[in-house]
């Protein structure tokens, strides 16, 4: 099964990223993903999905409750994901669960 990377989670890696070993490896990662053509790239169609789905968790849950903000990335990666008819993998279920209660795709805990 060939792996992705979306470029929403190299942004969060790249963000989080604390020590000069820990960004040359990133962008070793980048440059190898991207080599490969590998890299997934959210589509506007993908923007736009996740703020319907950020709308209706808001909806549902609370806005202040569930941070939308928190949930961007998620609902853009797995938006992006879904459109693409690929598997996301995640230790996040929580959020990855919610996003799912709205849009139907494909995701495993790791």
């Amino acid at each position: 099964m060939p792996v992705w990377l979306s470029v929403v989670v190299l942004q969060e890696l790249y963000s989080g990223a604390s020590s000069i070993s820990s960004k040359r490896n990133l962008v070793k990662l980048e440059h190898n993903f991207d080599k490969a053509n590998r890299l997934l790239v959210p589509l506007k169609t993908d923007w736009i999905s996740a703020g319907k789905i950020l709308n209706n968790i808001g909806e549902k849950y609370g806005f202040e409750l569930i941070g939308k903000a928190r949930l961007t990335n998620d609902a853009l990666i797995a938006m992006t994901a879904a459109r693409n008819g690929m598997t996301l993998f995640t230790a996040n279920a929580k959020d990855f669960g919610k996003i799912a209660e709205f849009r139907a795709f494909d995701w495993r805990l790791v």
